[in-house]
């Protein structure tokens, strides 16, 4: 499985971006699609999950209500909406993929990151 993500950028505090995960790779259907992010001296941490097939969505409680994770399986792409987007969300994204879902960091792939700044 090969993920490759964009959308990452410079936003003000309170505004919006929207990260993408290109996913290429046999069976995706039997694979969970994650989120994670790392600040700088930080440990990653999860961000969100989702199923291939649309199910089992789970967030962080410190995006819960601000971020959407979702994806279409047509153009094989994950997204994650960033609304109310605050400088503590300011980290380096990326996209992950495992066939069980879980909110630790042992996913099987990676992609290589996106970074997403946002100015107070």
């Amino acid at each position: 499985v090969q993920l490759v993500e964009s959308g990452g950028g410079l936003v003000q505090s309170g505004g919006s971006l929207r990260l993408s995960c290109a996913v290429s790779g046999p069976r995706l259907y039997e694979y969970f699609m994650a989120w994670f992010r790392q600040a700088p001296g930080k440990e990653r941490e999860f961000v969100a999950h989702i199923g291939w097939s649309g199910g089992g969505t789970v967030y962080a409680d410190s995006v819960e209500a601000r971020f959407t994770i979702s994806r279409d399986t047509a153009l094989s792409t994950v997204y994650l909406q960033m609304n109310s987007l605050k400088p503590e969300d300011t980290a380096v994204y990326y996209c992950a993929a495992r066939i069980f879902a879980t909110t630790k960091s042992d996913y099987d792939y990676w992609g290589q990151g996106t970074q997403v700044t946002v100015s107070s």
